[in-house]
């Protein structure tokens, strides 16, 4: 009989299921308010169970949606947990978060215009070959 002298491996933490947990929990998240520089470093102190690549990812998932991008684009203050404001916005941080939108928007734009053309390309194959056995249908029925 042989024992294993390994620590069982913890089961990683779900990104999503906790940044739904910091939503829940810290108005700044839910309210995608502007985040205090460091967030990571006051989530960490709070609840240090947290896993810091689960963290990260989360934090990477919610700065980076489209609400929290909109909200900073015109933003003034940063908060901490708490709501307190900590910090100013710069203005290289709104024009960062105006510029990252707009990419997304354009890069949007972009694949709608491919998926247009794309269906429009089948739907013209689709008729040409309706066409095609429409004709040679013909020629072997008469």
């Amino acid at each position: 009989m042989t024992t294993d002298s390994t620590p069982a491996a913890k089961p990683a933490q779900d990104p999503r299921a906790l940044l739904k947990k910091l939503h829940e929990t810290y108005p700044a998240f839910r309210d995608h308010a502007p985040l205090a520089i460091g967030i990571d470093k006051q989530l960490l102190a709070r609840q240090p169970e947290i896993e810091r690549k689960a963290l990260r990812i989360a934090l990477g998932m919610h700065t980076n949606s489209l609400r929290y991008l909109k909200t900073m684009e015109k933003a003034t203050q940063r908060l901490d947990l708490d709501g307190q404001v900590v910090a100013e916005v710069t203005d290289e941080h709104r024009q960062h978060a105006a510029e990252m939108l707009r990419e997304r928007f354009r890069k949007d734009a972009e694949r709608r215009k491919a998926q247009r053309l794309a269906e429009e390309q089948e739907r013209q194959r689709t008729q040409k070959l309706n066409q095609l056995v429409e004709k040679f249908g013909k020629q072997r029925n008469g």
